[in-house]
C-alpha cells in the first residue's frame, strides 16, 4: 500500500503538517510542577452540579500548582447540541465565580493563545493529524454501512464474542487495496476514517490514576472511528489532539471515562504525543428519598442537579463553592477553621486527597454551610446580594428593599458583625419572611400568646410597658425597665429564682420579653428585641402594642 498516495486521496485539501501546529502551539513556559487542566463540556443543556464540581476540581488543581485551567467546548456532536448552550454553561460558571485562565468566555468569544477553544473550529487540525496517521499506515477508510455494522454486532452477540466492535476478522475494510479504496471513493461511497489498532487481547495497559492509584486494563484492540463521514472527529480523536496542542498535563474527568483510557492511550502514542496524567473523579451522589439507597444525581428527578436551582433559591456563590470544596477534600474544613476569612481558592487543593468512592450531595449540609457563610458577611454585602437576587426573582420585595436601602441594611445588621452572629438565613429566598414584620406590606399580625401567659396578664404587661417606654432609652436602661416591671405584675426578674420556685410567680423576665416580642413582631423567636423596637420606631411600635391589647 502506498500510504502517501492514500493520504493525498483522502485529504487533498490538507496542506499543513502536524509540525506546523507544533510550532503554533509550543510547550507552555510554566514553572516545574505546574499543572495545565481543562474543563471540556458539550453544549447540550444546563450546567449540572456535577459539571460545577468537575470544573472546580480543574480550576483548583491549576491554582494550587501555579498552572493554567482552560474551558474548551466540545461541540462535535451537533445532534445533541442545544441552541446557545454555550451561554448556559458560561452563565452557570459566572453565577458561582468559577473562572478559567483561558478558553471560551461566551457565545463566539474566547481568550488565550492556544485556541480556537471550540472543537468545531479546529477541524483542520484534526484532519491534519489524521492525514499524518494515514501516511504512517495507522489509519484507513472504512466503507461499512450502518446496516452492515448492525448485522456485525448481532452476529457477535449470537457467537458470544467477549468483545464487541470493529476489530480482527470483523474489520472488513482494514485490508482493502489502494485501488479498491479509490474505486469506492470515485463511486461516491461514504466512509469514515478508522484507527488501525495494534493492541492485543492478551496484553495489559497499566496507568497510574492520581485519585485511584494503579489501574490495569486490557489493551485496546478496537479500530475506533477517528473521523466521521462528514470529516468531523469523534470525541476520542478530537480530545487527544486538543489535549496535546493545548498542552494539557492532567486530564481530570468523571469515573465513567475509565473504560476509555486504553483506547485514549493508544491514540496518544500513535500520534507520537506524551500521554497526560489521569485523575478520574467520583460521581456526585445523593440518598434516594424513596428507598434510602445511594444514586447518581438525576437531571430528571432532582431539581438541585441544575446549578440554576441554587441561583433561583438564592444560595450565595460562596456557600455553594464552600460546600463543594468540602466534598473535594476532606481536610478543607480543618483548613477553613484555621483560615476563617481566606478565599476558598487559596486552599491548597490536592487531587490525591479526593475520595474515590463517591461524593454524597446533601442539601441539609449545604444549608448549614450557607448559614455559616452568610452569618460572617457584613450587612452591606448581605443587602447588596439580596437586592440583586430580588431584582430578578422577587420584584415586589425588591421594591420594598430599595425604597429605603438604609432601613433595610439596618434590619439585616441586627445581631450581625459580632463574635456570635445569628445563623437564620441560608438563602436569599428566605429573607422576605425573615424581615416581613418590619414592613406593613408584608406583616401579618398574630396575637397568640404562650400557653403559660393569660390574656389578662399579657394585656397588663403591654399596658405597663407603654407607661414606661421611652424611645430615647439605651439598651441597658430599656432592659432595666423591663426587669422593674416584673415584680409588680407577679413575675420575677430572676430566671433561676423562677426555676427554683415556679409556683410563686406567674413567670419570669423572659416571659415578659416574649409578650413584648409577640406584640411587636407576632413571633416568639427573633433577633435582638431592643434593636427591632428601635427600627420599628415609636409610632409603629405603640400602634402594634395597642392593637395587641385590643385583640387579646
Amino acid at each position: 500500500m502506498d500510504y502517501n498516495a492514500l493520504s493525498e486521496l483522502l485529504f487533498p485539501q490538507i496542506t499543513k503538517t502536524p509540525e506546523y501546529f507544533e510550532e503554533k502551539y509550543p510547550p507552555r513556559q510554566l514553572k516545574e510542577g505546574a499543572r495545565v487542566t481543562r474543563f471540556a463540556p458539550s453544549p447540550t443543556g444546563y450546567l449540572h452540579i456535577g459539571g460545577l464540581f468537575g470544573a472546580l476540581t480543574d480550576v483548583m488543581t491549576a491554582k494550587a500548582t501555579g498552572g493554567v485551567s482552560y474551558l474548551r467546548i466540545e461541540d462535535t456532536d451537533k445532534k445533541r447540541e442545544i441552541n446557545d448552550g454555550v451561554s448556559a454553561i458560561i452563565n452557570g460558571f459566572d453565577a458561582f465565580g468559577v473562572g478559567f485562565d483561558e478558553g471560551v468566555t461566551g457565545f463566539g468569544t474566547e481568550d488565550g493563545a492556544y485556541g480556537p477553544y471550540t472543537q468545531s473550529q479546529r477541524v483542520e487540525i484534526y484532519q491534519t493529524v489524521a492525514k499524518s496517521l494515514v501516511k504512517q499506515g495507522l489509519a484507513y477508510p472504512c466503507f461499512c454501512s450502518a446496516e452492515e455494522l448492525s448485522a456485525m454486532r448481532e452476529t457477535q452477540e449470537k457467537e458470544g464474542t467477549a468483545i464487541w466492535g470493529y476489530f480482527g476478522k470483523w474489520a472488513k475494510c482494514r485490508d482493502l487495496t489502494f485501488d479498491e479504496i479509490k474505486a469506492k471513493i470515485e463511486a461516491g461511497q461514504p466512509y469514515v476514517l478508522r484507527f488501525r489498532a495494534d493492541g492485543s487481547e492478551d496484553k495489559k495497559v497499566i496507568f497510574e490514576d492520581i485519585i485511584r492509584g494503579k489501574i490495569e486494563m486490557p489493551e485496546n484492540i478496537i479500530d475506533e472511528v477517528l473521523l466521521k463521514s462528514d470529516g468531523v472527529p469523534t470525541y476520542h480523536f478530537a480530545h487527544v489532539c486538543d489535549d496535546h496542542f493545548m498542552r494539557t498535563t492532567h486530564v481530570i474527568r468523571g469515573e465513567e471515562w475509565i473504560s476509555s483510557v486504553p483506547k485514549h492511550i493508544a491514540l496518544f502514542k500513535a500520534c507520537g504525543y506524551k500521554v497526560p496524567k489521569y485523575a478520574h473523579t467520583p460521581q456526585v451522589m445523593k440518598i434516594d428519598e424513596e428507598d434510602g439507597t445511594k444514586r447518581k444525581l438525576s437531571k430528571r428527578k432532582d431539581p438541585e442537579a441544575a446549578v440554576s436551582y441554587f441561583v433561583e433559591k438564592g444560595f450565595p456563590k460562596e456557600s455553594v463553592l464552600e460546600y463543594l470544596v468540602t466534598l473535594l477534600n476532606s481536610n478543607f474544613e480543618d483548613w477553613r477553621r484555621a483560615n476563617p476569612t481566606a478565599d476558598v481558592f487559596d486552599f491548597p487543593f490536592n487531587l490525591k486527597k479526593m475520595n474515590a468512592s463517591g461524593c454524597l450531595f446533601d442539601l441539609v449540609k449545604l444549608t448549614d454551610v450557607s448559614k455559616n457563610v452568610i452569618s460572617v458577611m457584613n450587612a452591606q454585602k448581605v443587602y447588596s446580594l439580596v437586592e440583586k437576587w430580588a431584582s430578578v426573582y422577587d420584584k415586589d420585595f425588591h421594591k420594598l428593599l430599595t425604597s429605603d436601602a438604609e432601613y433595610a441594611t439596618d434590619i439585616l445588621n441586627i445581631d450581625r458583625e459580632n463574635p456570635k452572629p445569628r445563623k437564620d438565613i441560608s438563602q436569599w429566598s428566605q429573607v422576605r419572611d425573615y424581615v416581613a414584620y418590619f414592613y406593613d406590606e408584608l406583616y401579618t399580625p398574630d396575637y397568640t400568646m404562650p400557653a403559660n401567659i393569660s390574656a389578662e396578664d399579657a394585656k397588663a404587661v403591654l399596658s405597663k410597658y407603654l407607661e414606661v417606654y421611652s424611645a430615647e432609652d439605651d439598651k441597658d436602661t430599656w432592659f432595666a425597665k423591663i426587669k422593674e416591671m416584673c415584680e409588680p405584675l407577679g413575675f420575677t426578674p430572676n430566671v433561676k429564682e423562677y426555676k427554683k420556685n415556679p409556683d410563686a410567680y406567674k413567670g419570669h423576665v423572659g416571659d415578659i420579653s416574649t409578650v413584648l416580642r409577640i406584640a411587636a413582631t407576632s413571633r416568639t423567636n427573633t433577633p435582638d428585641l431592643y434593636m427591632i423596637m428601635k427600627l420599628l420606631g415609636e409610632d409603629k411600635l405603640k400602634a402594634r402594642i395597642n392593637n395587641t391589647i385590643e385583640n387579646l
